[in-house]
């Protein structure tokens, strides 16, 4: 569980910089009470709660499918395919930018959901902040959707959760720090954010692939065990008359 949970965390701490070039600005228009520390803080908590919340239940979803894979035998399979797929995912709309364009998937809900989205906004209470960041983690994001590749590949449903979480707080300080704090990047370093991004998304997807390969390397790759059982053979003496 150790393992899972530094990896989780790892890939929220640096997928962190993501969310600072795309949620950013989500983050800065929360309604917070700006007269008080303390109500910042508990509205930043509370958002913050939320999303996190939404990564765990994300986190029972993937695991789930990840023990049924396990139990299949394919785990391995399963994290070296998710990498390929994240890799597929990037290189696709560079290769046929017109076709990707036409796909539209779950157009619909996200539609309604940035409409809630605004509702929620235009109350400018507390109460709204843990329903806003439950929302925010629904949001499509290709970091997120790395995590949930993560959260599947450890093959069980409380491993699935608690790399999700980890992946939450992983994310916590530069999100709390852009809420809390305000905008303390410029639009010009979260371009330069957003241009990186592939790039991480690659090294992650190359790290998932890795981990299928089971080549021994500690936290990076480690080694599988076939569960093959060694029968010993023990000769039983003759009995003479």
């Amino acid at each position: 569980m150790l393992q899972t949970t530094i990896a989780g965390f790892t890939m929220g701490a640096i997928g962190s910089f993501h969310c600072i070039g795309m949620c950013g600005p989500l983050a800065l228009a929360l309604p917070l009470q700006q007269h008080s520390l303390l109500a910042k803080f508990k509205g930043t908590l509370l958002y913050n709660t939320g999303r996190v919340t939404a990564y765990a239940i994300f986190g029972i979803l993937s695991g789930t499918l990840g023990t049924m894979v396990a139990m299949s035998g394919f785990q391995q399979g399963l994290s070296i395919g998710l990498g390929l797929t994240v890799i597929a995912l990037l290189l696709l709309p560079k290769l046929f930018p017109k076709k990707m364009a036409n796909l539209h998937f779950a157009e619909h809900f996200f539609i309604r959901l940035r409409a809630v989205f605004g509702q929620l906004f235009f109350k400018k209470n507390q109460s709204t902040l843990f329903a806003i960041g439950f929302l925010n983690g629904l949001l499509p994001c290709g970091m997120v959707y790395l995590a949930l590749a993560g959260a599947a590949a450890t093959g069980n449903i409380a491993g699935g959760a608690l790399f999700m979480i980890a992946f939450g707080m992983g994310t916590l300080p530069a999100m709390w720090s852009i809420a809390f704090w305000g905008n303390f990047i410029t639009v010009q370093a979260r371009q330069k954010i957003r241009a990186a991004y592939p790039y991480l998304m690659i090294l992650m997807a190359c790290l998932l692939i890795l981990r299928g390969m089971g080549l021994g390397i500690p936290y990076v790759s480690p080694a599988t065990h076939t569960g093959k059982q060694t029968v010993h053979c023990v000769a039983q003496p003759s009995l003479k008359n």
